[in-house]
């Protein structure tokens, strides 16, 4: 990041935080207007006192950088492996049945659409994990939060005088639904249905039901159930006794390899879909693309054959230092595995399919003993092992007493098939936790992000 984009985001940073920061300001407090606004998602965690500031260009620029890494990341099975789909997912350590679901759509081509995790280091951004695939939550608060905020007369007054906008995921989601459903309904507004697995719209439910609350003030059809609720009737879909035109697929691959009810249960899904008897937004297929070794095999030199200068130069600017460990032969490696052992302090240790931070070990926090036993213990299971991000320092004025406490932001950048869509932040106490997520739940603030 060159030094004017720095000092311009400094500046505004720098300007909330004075004004936020002087006796008796009205900034301060700006949050708890959010929190009591009735139009508004309603979310358990707590917001953080100001939200994230960004350079429009420089954030925009990131996700022109994402959806090239996309179309390398969803290239790869043709790109490495000859378009053998076996080849490719023994290589990501994706067997038995969930290679089966994952593959019955592969004809199909991935859609790019979801939320990349991303930290920003202070100069530049970088990718920790691409998430694919429509069954990603967070999409109502990417836009409404920051909404409400332009509602609060504080707020509104410091965002014109600094030309603060955002984009409104929801409005970005909306529009690409349309587009992606007018040929199929003839240009008619679509019958839009978020299905979830059995028992997911309780385990989800807060998340799904503000989704669908958002999707519904914005003016689309949409309706929430899970696959229990679902009648085939003609060879179409039907909810509450309306057809469906687009089924947007909320459960994932785990979920339905939870028991064979739950399979028996989507196969009139994508039975219809199949038949052409009803859209499906997005295929299984695109949780073949969030496992963590494919990152893996976009970084290993390895492979960097199959790459021309220009996407070797971005995959190294975007994605941290990433190395498999599935099946353990990569231990094999004297060289990989010296660097794994020596630089314990400047890894992370990730399971290859959960999310959220589940399973996360992060070297610092261990000794050399708990790790070398945590790389083995992975190496056997399926990890990935990537360079450490350390995120910025965010100092924000603290409410209760008017200190600058830091804090850490983990960015979620949403992209559709046409490029960015917004972003949100999810925020801690600097030094509460090595990892954002769910490891920290009780921590995390949900925050908003605005651009200049």
């Amino acid at each position: 990041m060159d030094n004017g984009v720095e000092t311009m985001t400094d500046q505004v940073t720098s300007a909330y935080n004075a004004a936020a920061g002087a006796p008796g300001s009205d900034l301060r407090h700006v949050m708890d207007a959010v929190r009591a606004n009735p139009g508004i998602p309603t979310w358990k965690r707590p917001y953080p006192p100001r939200p994230i500031f960004v350079e429009e260009r420089r954030v925009r620029a990131f996700a022109d950088d994402l959806m090239r890494m996309l179309d390398l990341l969803t290239s790869l099975p043709e790109r490495l492996f000859d378009g053998d789909l076996d080849r490719f997912c023994d290589a990501i350590g994706v067997h038995g049945d969930r290679r089966r679901l994952m593959q019955r759509h592969a004809a199909d081509r991935p859609v790019h659409f979801g939320r990349a995790d991303v930290y920003d280091d202070g100069a530049a951004f970088k990718l920790l994990e691409f998430g694919i695939g429509s069954d990603l939550g967070g999409w109502c608060w990417a836009g409404e939060v920051p909404r409400a905020l332009l509602e609060v007369e504080p707020f509104a007054a410091f965002a014109q005088e600094h030309g603060l906008g955002y984009v409104h995921t929801g409005h970005e989601t909306v529009r690409t639904i349309r587009e992606f459903a007018a040929e199929f309904t003839g240009g008619r507004e679509p019958m839009v249905a978020l299905i979830e697995a059995p028992g997911g719209l309780g385990d989800f439910g807060g998340i799904w039901h503000n989704f669908h609350r958002v999707m519904r003030s914005l003016g689309l059809d949409f309706h929430l159930g899970e696959l229990t609720d679902i009648e085939e009737r003609d060879g179409a879909l039907h909810l509450d006794g309306r057809r469906i035109d687009v089924v947007w697929r909320a459960f994932d691959t785990d979920q339905l390899l939870e028991s064979p009810e739950h399979q028996a249960l989507a196969e009139p899904v994508f039975r219809a879909y199949e038949q052409g008897q009803v859209l499906l937004w997005t295929t299984l297929q695109t949780n073949l693309f969030g496992e963590k070794a494919c990152m893996a095999l976009l970084s290993d030199p390895r492979w960097s054959g199959k790459f021309s200068a220009q996407e070797r130069e971005l995959i190294d600017r975007v994605l941290p230092w990433t190395r498999s460990l599935q099946g353990g032969e990569a231990l094999d490696d004297t060289e990989l595995a010296d660097r794994i052992r020596t630089r314990r302090a400047s890894l992370v240790l990730k399971p290859n399919n959960l999310y959220g931070g589940h399973g996360v070990v992060a070297g610092w926090e261990v000794d050399d003993e708990q790790w070398w036993q945590a790389v083995t213990e992975g190496a056997a299971g399926g990890c990935v092992v990537q360079e450490r991000v350390v995120p910025k320092t965010e100092l924000m004025v603290d409410p209760a007493d008017g200190a600058l406490r830091p804090w850490q932001t983990l960015w979620g950048v949403f992209y559709q098939p046409d490029g960015y869509a917004g972003a949100h932040a999810r925020m801690i106490p600097a030094e509460s936790s090595a990892i954002i997520g769910f490891r920290c739940m009780d921590r995390i603030h949900t925050g908003s992000v605005f651009h200049f």
